[in-house]
């Protein structure tokens, strides 16, 4: 598993041991930051929950995000999230949350531009984690939030006032995108 691109492209992701962990592949994360790009989505404050190794939030850094905030339980993804953050040089651009995704989006209190979610895909919490976000300070006018799942479990078109615009497929995983409605 590596960096894909930006000024860390190449440099290796070093994975949690032990841990049940599923990071989101080369292929989808080169398709969810492709569609950022096109869509012009500004990464100057990222927040990355369900973490793992870190390996959403590391590509945002090294495609130039201004700061990422990492949420994940286990205290060893933790670890390595931390671990990948020295190595790559971005551990000054970044701050590691160790605790559960909801007592996060409680805790945390920032408006984020992008909001990058990779839950493991049996989660039943997803749909309400999502709504939980569309209801919280995190997300504003322009946050757009992307979540991955399986493809064999859709998620709905909106949450709370926060709607789905693009859907990515590639084989099992699929990227889902949010935002506000701002219609009146």
């Amino acid at each position: 598993m590596r960096i894909i691109s930006g000024t860390a492209k190449g440099r290796q992701i070093k994975m949690p041991k032990g841990t049940p962990t599923r990071p989101a592949t080369e292929l989808v994360r080169g398709a969810i930051f492709s569609s950022l790009g096109t869509l012009g989505v500004s990464m100057n404050a990222v927040l990355d929950l369900f973490s793992g190794s870190g390996s959403l939030g590391l590509e945002a850094l090294s495609r130039g995000a201004g700061w990422v905030d990492f949420v994940d339980r286990d205290k060893r993804c933790c670890a390595i999230i931390r671990e990948n953050l020295a190595g790559m040089g971005f551990d000054q651009q970044a701050k590691v949350y160790c605790l559960n995704v909801n007592r996060a989006i409680d805790l945390v209190d920032k408006e984020y531009n992008l909001i990058l979610m990779d839950p493991p895909y049996p989660s039943p919490e997803i749909d309400s984690i999502l709504e939980q976000l569309a209801n919280s300070r995190l997300v504003g006018c322009s946050t757009v939030v992307c979540s991955t799942h399986s493809s064999r479990r859709p998620l709905r078109q909106a949450y709370s006032s926060m709607k789905m615009f693009k859907e990515l497929r590639h084989g099992d995983s699929t990227a889902t995108f949010f935002r506000l409605d701002k219609q009146p």
